[in-house]
Order: structure tokens, then C-alpha cells, then sequence
């Protein structure tokens, strides 16, 4: 590293916030800190020697208004932090002489006890500096330590909530997700937070839900205005309703592919056919003998009324999902992705289709972007 980029290391990143997030916070803090000294003051006595308002919660309260989501913002981070450290200080300062070393050892304890109880709080170390070097006794970290905390978290939630911020920001682990197809899984940002080995000052949800939301920015720019028109497989083979399964099962097979439109005599959807139905109509679920199945269920019976299907239109799927040949490529992700979709027919303006988008056309279209 050159000196130049060591010394431009110490220069602050921009706060990617706009003006009116600022004043709600300024205005926040303000409010938090009124309140506490207000109600503190008042229960104390003007006329009380004793302290009513402590230097800590100043910082409390930046946490609290100007950053709500983070997780030493919380509410058991606030009261839990700044209360226990203050405990931790008083202890060390009845048991220390030596006001240095008593320091440390508040610090040092406050901040393992922290971790302990899940109530990191930056602010939580001030407050078990200045119990060990004030001299006070335990009742400090009831009052005035424990009641201005108390008081600066009331205000924050109501404070958070009227304008338009969620406090308390749940802490609590998303339950485990499928896998929606994406570049990473919930057990892959797992994975990265492990190996990573630091405290982060966002929660995991938020962190998860914003490298969701870059990875489809991602993808937005990537594809740009791509659209299905460009990307689809044209002239798609399609069948009509009354076409017979044995037709229709010989020209999946033959011209491998895997799903087949089903159309009227305008060219549009009815509906679809899938391997998938066929296995299901055939038993798929008793593994014996299902070859036997098929070739029976795809026969002609040459009769005139049947109990067995013998056209596609009796075991296609009625609904389908399809897409506007203009539609963009990219708003295809999560149909892909998270629905489970294999096959989408594209469709014109008049609803005729026009093509067939697979996940190997959205596949290669995905690579081409990248390569780009």
C-alpha cells in the first residue's frame, strides 16, 4: 500500500443517506434526550446534588434515532449495555484502588459481559469507564443509568414508529429458506458470516435482504432491456386439444423436449402438457412397472367412450403462466427461480404464441449478459 492510499484509508465513506433521514435523526435525538432529562430531572429534585442524566445515553441516543435497525441499537442493547456496564464499573471501583487499573477492568469486564448477554452497546463501555472512576456506588446503575436508558428506548419507539422507522428491529434468526435460485443461499451467507469472525453493525435479515435486492439490481443491469423476444426459442412445437397422447408423447420424445403447449385453432393458450402429467396419469408414484404404465396410458384404446384419457387435452395443466414477447427478461427471475417454472410460452399481443422461453434459453441468455 502507498502512502497515498494509507493516507486516504483514513478519509470517510459517504453516509448514503438524503437530507430528510438527517433531520428525522437530529430531530430524534433531540427528542430521546428531552424526554430522559425532563422525567430524570424531575425525579430527582431540582435541588438534588446527585447526578440525573448521564454522558453515556448522549450516545445511546445517536444509536437509537440515527441508526435503529442495527443491532446495538436495540432495546435490551441499550438498557442491558449501558445498566450492566455501569454495575460492572461501580464493582470494579470498590474492589480496584487504583483508579487505572479499575478502569480497564470495567471496560474489559463490560465488554465480555456484553457479549455474554447479547447486549453489546458501545455507549456500555462509557458507562462502565465512569462508574469505575467516579467513585459511586451501586444504586448508580439504577439511577440514574438504568432510568434514562429506560426512558431513551420509550421515546425511541415511539419516536421510530411515528416516523416511519421499525424499532425494535427484530433480532430473531429467519426461519430457513428454499433455495430461490439466486448466487448464494441462507446457508451460504451463513457460511461468510462464520468466516468472517467480526461483529457486524447490521442485523443478518437486513444484510441478507440487501445483497438479495444488489444481486437483483445485478441482474437488472446485466439484462438491461432485454426482452423475451429476443431470448425465446421461436416457433415452439405445439399441439392442439384433441391430439392424441401417443402422438403427442412420440414428438416429446423424439424432438427431446419436455413440455408442449396446447393451442386453438387462433395459435392461443389453452393450456400445457409436461412430462410431468404424463408421469402423473401413469402412476409415477409406484416406481414398478411404470414403463408398462406409459405405453398403456399413451395407447389408443379404439373404442368409442373411455374411462382412460386419450387426448392431451384430458391431462394438460388448465393454467399457465406465460409472457408478453416484450416483456423483460429480467422480471423472469423469480418465475424461474422461486415458482419453479421450467417452461414459459411467450405470447403476442392478440395472445398467440410466438415462442417458448426454457431455463436453457434463460440460461444462456444470462451468460451472454455476463460476458458482456
Amino acid at each position: 500500500m502507498s502512502l497515498r492510499e494509507f493516507l486516504f484509508s483514513f478519509w470517510p465513506q459517504p453516509l448514503r443517506v438524503d437530507g430528510r433521514e438527517r433531520w428525522r435523526s437530529v430531530a430524534g435525538g433531540a427528542f430521546g434526550i428531552l424526554v430522559a432529562a425532563l422525567v430524570c430531572r424531575h425525579w430527582a429534585g431540582v435541588a438534588s446534588a446527585g447526578p440525573w442524566l448521564v454522558a453515556p445515553i448522549g450516545a445511546s441516543a445517536v444509536l437509537v434515532f440515527a441508526v435503529p435497525a442495527s443491532p446495538l441499537a436495540q432495546p435490551w442493547a441499550v438498557v442491558g449495555g449501558n445498566t450492566l456496564s455501569a454495575l460492572v464499573g461501580a464493582v470494579c471501583a470498590m474492589l480496584i484502588p487504583d483508579p487505572v487499573f479499575a478502569g480497564a477492568a470495567a471496560v474489559a469486564l463490560a465488554i465480555g459481559l456484553m457479549f455474554g448477554l447479547r447486549c453489546l452497546h458501545p455507549p456500555g463501555g462509557a458507562a462502565a469507564l465512569l462508574s469505575a472512576l467516579g467513585g459511586v456506588g451501586l444504586s448508580f446503575a439504577v439511577f440514574p443509568v438504568l432510568a434514562n436508558c429506560l426512558l431513551l428506548v420509550l421515546a425511541g419507539v415511539l419516536y421510530n414508529r411515528l416516523t416511519g422507522r421499525r424499532y425494535p428491529h427484530a433480532q430473531t434468526a429467519p426461519a430457513p429458506k428454499a433455495d430461490i435460485g439466486g448466487r448464494f443461499t441462507t446457508a451460504d451467507l451463513d457460511a461468510a458470516l462464520q468466516h468472517y469472525n467480526q461483529v457486524l453493525d447490521i442485523s443478518r435479515d437486513d444484510l441478507e435482504g440487501l445483497l438479495h435486492e444488489a444481486e437483483s439490481a445485478a441482474y437488472q443491469r446485466h439484462f438491461g432491456q432485454l426482452s423475451c423476444a429476443d431470448v425465446m426459442s421461436r416457433d415452439p412445437m405445439a399441439v392442439q386439444f384433441g391430439t392424441s397422447l401417443d402422438e403427442a408423447w412420440t414428438l416429446m420424445r423424439e424432438q427431446r423436449i419436455k413440455a408442449l403447449p396446447i393451442i386453438d385453432r387462433a395459435r392461443r393458450i389453452v393450456g400445457i402438457v409436461t412430462m410431468a402429467d404424463f408421469m402423473r396419469h401413469a402412476g409415477v408414484e409406484q416406481r414398478d412397472g411404470l414403463g408398462a404404465r406409459l405405453r398403456a396410458l399413451v395407447r389408443t384404446s379404439g373404442t368409442v367412450h373411455s374411462e382412460s384419457p386419450e387426448v392431451v387435452g384430458q391431462i394438460m395443466t388448465r393454467e399457465v403462466r406465460v409472457a408478453s414477447a416484450g416483456k423483460r427478461v429480467s422480471e423472469l427471475v423469480p418465475v424461474f427461480s422461486e415458482d419453479g417454472h421450467h417452461h414459459i410460452p411467450v405470447i403476442d399481443s392478440e395472445r398467440r404464441l410466438v415462442g417458448i422461453l426454457t431455463q436453457s434459453d434463460f440460461v444462456k441468455a444470462l451468460y451472454r449478459a455476463a460476458a458482456k
